[in-house]
């Protein structure tokens, strides 16, 4: 994390710079790919979208007959905290939104500033923008 970037604190306060990391949060960027047995791909977009409605940030979707990755913002106070709420995200979705009986087959997180260095492709604002399913 930058030195001088805000963060939140355990009691979910902003704090600035040169205040110690171990207890504050920061935002991850998570991207968790799950495949599987084939599905009606217009059933698969369907799930998606109900996805999309019940977990507000994603901003990016993407889905085929046997895979589909979710991209989206994550708050935690560390990689492991990030990496461990991903891991569950598809399964705690998977019955309220129709997903199908996919495994988790990949997953990336990472920080923010590691993030946005990475790349020129910002991903939008948290929470700023609904996403639509795009095929692979």
């Amino acid at each position: 994390m930058a030195a001088n970037a805000p963060h939140w604190d355990r009691a979910g306060e902003v704090r600035g710079s040169g205040e110690s990391v171990e207890d504050s949060t920061r935002l991850w960027h998570v991207t968790v790919t799950v495949a599987g047995a084939a599905q009606n791909a217009e059933a698969v977009r369907e799930a998606m979208l109900r996805l999309a409605d019940e977990r507000p940030f994603l901003h990016a979707l993407r889905y085929g007959t046997d895979r589909a990755e979710i991209r989206y913002w994550e708050e935690a106070f560390d990689m492991l905290d990030a990496a461990s709420l991903a891991l569950r995200v598809w399964n705690e979705h998977r019955h309220s939104a129709g997903l199908p009986c996919w495994e988790v087959v990949g997953l990336e997180v990472l920080e923010r500033d590691a993030f946005n260095r990475r790349t020129d492709d910002r991903a939008p604002a948290i929470g700023a923008h609904q996403p639509t399913p795009q095929p692979f």
